[in-house]
């Protein structure tokens, strides 16, 4: 029998294995590839050419990048899973299922019977790409990253569906002085969730598991929480020795169907083959001429603050700090705004030890001939920094950057701000941020995306963001996410695009992503006339040009584009007029200390997650509070209609006048039971049953149904149902009573009164993939109870069918249900009515903070009704307002009764001079797609601002806080220029 070859080319590496006649390994290599797979293989071949020279050999390719190579040399092919389940197979029978990660790729195959894999789709979250993304985000290697996760102490809740999420979740808690070791284990538990709650698909997980692929093989922390969560034992988790290699060992095994040939010939056709070469959709070049690019230059380097030596310079000066999401600026200013000293740097995830280190080397410069006025800070750091080294004012960053961009262009109308990973654009109105618009879930827009791809093919930033300012046929990307993009660049190589090609193409890309998806413009003239573009981004000439040859127009750029935020936040401290600062001085800082400490508050049922900072003599810091009790300050109850409709609802379970003589009923606390709750247990306790209500929502409560959420797109609100039907269940109730809506109470002001799908049939989803709900009576009937007298006579069929009630007991009850449902939505009303005279007596501002019913649980509002009520607001909601304004036509088709609410609310509001509207949108809610868009224009049309927040199922609130910090300060603008309300109406 001849020696068989395996090699599987994956998205991020090739492997490469020869097996003998009893299957032993003979050889073996795991290797990056670096978008040249086939050289890769060459190479690898290459090396074991002396052994095999003269033999014949069976070679079989497999792998997700491998059927081009296999096509074009006319090497046999074998699909991965078909590999991976020979290699199994033989080398470990009796296994039940596989997890397998690779660079992009992660897959689950269940075995017994017929063979069923499970594989990520559009999203390399999960995958060895993002845990390389998090890594470098650390700025530690993989195996630091490894070692570092062994010693955790606790783990945070961190995003893994994408890299932008994780980023934003583990930078605060970095900035915030989280432990390296936590954070570490943190991001290995998120693939963990990633690959069950993705991947399993409503599959349990069970039996014997094999892990394979080279995340996997190499991190042992990975591991560790693969185990703990799918709580397995030695026996149960198995981890091969040549786990990172299997699928090629695979591959070698299926050859033995194919036919053989020499080595040398397999070797020959392997070297020669070329890709297909395809068409390349292209675009103009960004500059035509070097005389064309020197005129672009001179027009924007003309932008820059006044030239002062720090040397001779003798006088105060005011310092601005940005603690940033991955990078900390620092500005020292002379009164005019002259740069006496810059900083630009990577916080390396430590931002502290870098504003100490730079404090040190300022005062060194002062001297005794400088003198500081005053410090302020901004950025996501903001209030470690301001309570580490006693600065005197913290300022949201919306703020700090329009400071910076009038300072250079004082009519400006459009402030663009791309980062690292964020992405930020306000609307300028009478000298005020009127409305701001942040990246939520892509960065495929900012500057971290062309560094990916400049790392993957070899470059720094700098050098590959240069190749594409001449490149003659730039390669048209679009607008897509990294991963998707990952796709079209690897294709776009295939087909001969050269790399300066592809760097152009994904400059344009960037400004693509940021015109039509975070800004969604219509046109240039959606932005302003005086548009200034500020972040690190923008000092890539490249996006530049692209930007101003997207929107038809020259726009500014500061020379010093990239400090803006400090700059900003320099000029704000002169402006306070300061005698002395309280900045920490030099003295001071030579006995400065910082540790941190992770701990858990048990004060309240929010449970957040702190960091504590101690500072030499015994100062403190506290992060990650929701509310002012950690800091040792009784909590302020501001009204909040939230708050009360929350309370009232859970303080219905055991206050039903029912005996419970019928037995224990389970009402899962979720979704539209928080819009129907008051109808069906004043329904079930008339009908003397004891209403069971699932427990109040957890991330644990999430847990547990985790594996049995069949959608990894669905809203958070409706994967949370999982766990409470399972919950129940564990109680031990007679029945679950979850019915399916199609449509809800009629109000007379939309066009339809749907539920949404999701709402609607959550119901019959939830029968088909929770296995536990076969362990009891789970009714879902199709109701309606906008059409009274039906739903009477459909009452008492079905509770005459299932428990043997009597017609007139059961019409009794359904008046009485309806009377209580009345009487909630009344009680609602008026309260809103009674904080809203709270708050005018208060002299309070009010937000109407408008989402659906559900949007009141705790777990998914993250406490965002808290943080807005810290801030000196009266919180009410869309329900409480909506009846006050009659049905009007909308643009859009108004079919859904809780957006018709909003609507209406957001009408009301518009002829309130105290009141602004905050919107909360769960992701991958599909009737918002068309809301936000709808309330945008109603209110602005209206002259108030609109605030948007994105809320899923991590609650890190750190965005959350810049929304409604810039919103208080764009109304504190208005109150300052009475005009700006009739301005922004025109």
């Amino acid at each position: 029998m001849s020696l068989r070859i395996g090699i599987d080319i994956g998205s991020t590496t090739v492997k490469v294995v020869v097996l003998d006649e009893q299957n032993q390994l003979l050889f073996r290599s795991y290797e990056r590839h670096y978008s040249k797979a086939r050289e890769r293989a060459c190479e690898t071949l290459h090396t074991i050419q002396d052994q095999l020279t003269g033999k014949d050999v069976r070679l079989v390719i497999t792998g997700s990048a491998g059927l081009g190579v296999a096509k074009a040399a006319g090497i046999d092919f074998v699909q991965e899973v078909y590999a991976t389940a020979a290699a199994v197979n033989t080398y470990i029978p009796g296994t039940d299922a596989v997890i397998e990660l690779g660079g992009e790729d992660a897959k689950i195959i269940f075995f017994g019977g017929a063979l069923e894999e499970r594989m990520n789709g559009s999203c390399a979250g999960g995958t060895g790409a993002f845990i390389d993304q998090m890594a470098t985000l650390m700025n530690v290697s993989i195996d630091e990253l490894d070692r570092l996760s062994l010693k955790h102490e606790k783990i945070y809740p961190i995003a893994s569906r994408c890299g932008v999420f994780a980023k934003s979740d583990i930078q605060p808690i970095l900035n915030q002085g989280g432990r390296k070791e936590d954070v570490a284990a943190s991001i290995f538990q998120a693939v963990v969730d990633q690959t069950v709650a993705g991947l399993t698909q409503g599959r349990e997980l069970k039996g014997k598991i094999v892990f394979l692929g080279g995340p996997l093989h190499f991190l042992y922390g990975l591991r560790e929480r693969f185990v703990e969560t799918l709580h397995l034992d030695g026996e149960h988790a198995v981890f091969p020795e040549d786990g990172d290699c299997f699928a090629a060992m695979g591959a070698a095994l299926c050859s033995s169907d194919y036919p053989e040939r020499p080595f040398d010939e397999a070797l020959t056709l392997l070297e020669e083959s070329v890709d297909n070469v395809g068409l390349v959709d292209t675009m103009p070049p960004l500059f035509t001429s070097q005389a064309e690019y020197d005129a672009f230059l001179a027009r924007h380097n003309a932008n820059h603050p006044p030239e002062v030596d720090a040397a001779a310079y003798s006088g105060d000066a005011w310092l601005g700090i940005d603690a940033g999401s991955t990078t900390t600026k620092m500005a020292l200013i002379s009164p005019d705004g002259g740069l006496l000293y810059t900083y630009y740097h990577s916080n390396q995830g430590n931002p502290v030890a870098i504003v100490l280190e730079q404090l040190r080397a300022i005062y060194r410069l002062c001297g005794t001939r400088i003198r500081i006025k005053g410090a302020a800070v901004t950025g996501y750091g903001e209030d470690l920094i301001k309570n580490a080294f006693g600065c005197d004012l913290g300022l949201v960053e919306t703020v700090a950057h329009y400071n910076a961009a009038a300072h250079f262009n004082p009519d400006v109308d459009f402030i663009i701000d791309i980062g690292g990973q964020d992405m930020k654009c306000f609307k300028i109105r009478n000298r005020a941020v009127d409305s701001i618009m942040l990246n939520e879930a892509c960065s495929s827009g900012c500057g971290s995306f062309i560094e990916t791809f400049a790392k993957a093919l070899g470059y720094d930033i700098a050098d590959f963001a240069k190749l594409g300012l001449f490149a003659p046929h730039p390669v048209n990307l679009g607008s897509r996410c990294t991963v998707f993009m990952n796709s079209s660049v690897k294709q776009a190589q295939k087909d001969g695009a050269s790399v300066e090609d592809i760097s152009a193409g994904l400059s344009i890309s960037i400004v693509k992503n940021a015109v039509y998806k975070v800004i969604r413009a219509a046109s240039a003239d959606d932005l302003g006339r005086h548009i200034v573009v500020q972040g690190g981004t923008f000092l890539n000439d490249a996006v530049l040009r692209a930007f101003e040859q997207e929107l038809g127009r020259n726009v500014t750029r500061p020379t010093i584009a990239g400090l803006m935020g400090a700059f900003g936040a320099a000029l704000a401290a002169r402006d306070l007029h300061l005698e002395r600062s309280a900045l920490l001085s030099e003295q001071a800082l030579a006995s400065f200390t910082h540790t941190a400490r992770p701990v858990t508050c048990n004060l309240c049922t929010n449970h957040c997650s702190l960091t504590v900072n101690s500072f030499d003599g015994g100062r403190r810091f506290i992060s990650g509070n929701r509310c002012s009790r950690p800091l040792g300050q009784e909590r302020v109850e501001q009204p909040d209609l939230m708050h009360y409709k929350y309370k009232k609802l859970r303080a219905m379970e055991g206050a039903g006048t029912g005996d419970g003589s019928r037995g224990r009923i389970g009402i899962p606390f979720g979704l539209n039971m928080y819009e129907n709750l008051p109808f069906w247990y004043e329904f079930f306790t008339r009908l003397n049953f004891n209403v069971v209500l699932s427990p109040e929502s957890s991330r644990k409560l999430y847990l547990k149904g985790q594996h049995t959420i069949p959608s990894d797109t669905v809203c958070y609100p409706a994967k949370l149902l999982h766990g409470h039907v399972e919950a129940l269940v564990e109680a031990g109730v007679d029945a679950i009573w979850y019915p399916c809506m199609s449509y809800n109470n009629d109000e007379g002001i939309g066009d339809n009164h749907f539920n949404c799908p999701v709402v609607a049939y959550y119901p019959e989803l939830l029968a088909a993939n929770v296995p536990a709900l076969k362990e009891t009576r789970f009714l879902d009937p199709y109701v309606g109870l906008w059409r009274h007298k039906d739903f009477t006579k459909r009452a008492v069929r079905m509770m005459l069918e299932e428990f043997g009630i009597p017609r007139q007991e059961t019409e009794r009850a359904v008046a009485a249900a309806y009377s209580a449902y009345d009487a909630y939505v009344q009680d609602v009303r008026q309260t809103g009515m009674a904080y809203i005279e709270y708050a005018r007596a208060h002299e309070k501002n009010i937000v109407v903070l408008c989402g659906r019913p559900y949007h009141i649980d705790p777990e998914i509002n993250h406490g965002i009704n808290d943080l807005i009520t810290s801030f000196g607001f009266v919180v009410v909601t869309e329900d409480a307002l909506s009846y006050l304004e009659d049905y009007a036509p909308r643009k859009v088709l108004n079919q859904w009764t809780f957006q018709s609410r909003m609507y209406n609310a957001a009408r009301y509001v518009c002829t309130q001079p105290d009141m602004q509207v905050v919107q909360l949108v769960s992701f991958g809610c599909g009737t918002d797609a068309i809301t936000t868009d709808e309330m945008r224009s109603i209110l602005e049309k209206g002259g108030k601002l609109y605030t948007q927040l994105k809320i899923d199922d991590i609650n890190n609130l750190g965005a959350v806080k810049i929304r409604i910090r810039s919103l208080m300060a764009a109304m504190d603008a208005r109150k300052v220029r009475p005009s700006a309300q009739n301005g922004a109406a025109s």
